[in-house]
Formats: structure tokens, sequence, C-alpha cells
């Protein structure tokens, strides 16, 4: 859990845009960044984002929903969302934990992602649900 990522204090209320600006998401963060983490799955390979987790109910759409993309592959269970303008990731519906976004760190306002230090890769190649 972090509540300062860098010289950037992590608020409550946090705003998450993409690149372009046409996607922005207010993220309710009361216990700041949780659970800040790699994934080694095909997908996040390529993308190389460092995703954190929220609740459900702790995504709120302020404006681009309809400029966001829906992307399912492999199981077709976990929900990818991007910028259809800009081709930003913005935040998923996690399959080991479809209760939770995962959203990308490095669309939080303010926040520089590489000032997290170590982060954790997650074994999305071998996951639990495939077996």
């Amino acid at each position: 859990m972090f509540k300062k990522i860098g010289p950037t204090e992590i608020k409550e209320k946090h705003l998450l845009t993409c690149h372009c600006g046409s996607v922005e998401l207010e993220l309710t963060l009361p216990n700041g960044v949780e659970k800040p983490r790699r994934c080694d799955c095909s997908m996040c390979r390529r993308r190389g984002a460092i995703v954190a987790s929220v609740k459900l109910d702790g995504i709120k759409i302020l404006e681009g929903e309809e400029a966001l993309q829906l992307y399912q592959f492999n199981t077709h269970t976990a929900k990818h969302y991007f910028c259809k303008h800009c081709g930003i990731y913005t935040h998923h519906q996690r399959r080991s934990a479809p209760d939770e976004f995962g959203y990308n760190l490095g669309c939080l306002e303010g926040v520089n992602p590489f000032d997290i230090g170590d982060v954790v890769t997650h074994d999305g190649v071998n996951h639990p649900a495939d077996r």
C-alpha cells in the first residue's frame, strides 16, 4: 500500500486519464495504491503497465464512456478497456478477482509509476483459472 509515490500524495479521490484526455475516471483510493504489480501474461507483457487494484465501485467514469473500447481474449472473462482515440489502456475488470478493477498506474494524474521502486510480477502465464 502506498499513500505517497515519489513526491506525489495519493488522494482518496484521484483522477485517472488516458493520453489524449478523452477518458477521465475518478478513482476512490481510501487505502492509497493497493497491490501494485506487473503480470507476464501475453497481454500484460505487451502493454507493460504497472497496475494496482480498486473495488468495482471505486471507479467512476467522469468523461469519455463512449471513447472506451473493450478488449477480451482467451477465456473472455477479464474485460480490458482502452481509449479508442489514443490507444492507452486505462483499466480492466480482473479475472482472478472479478470484484476488482485493475487500473493503469501510469494514467493516475501527477503520478510517475517509476517512483514506486520494486514491483512484484505475477505469473499470468500459469493463471490458476486456466487449470
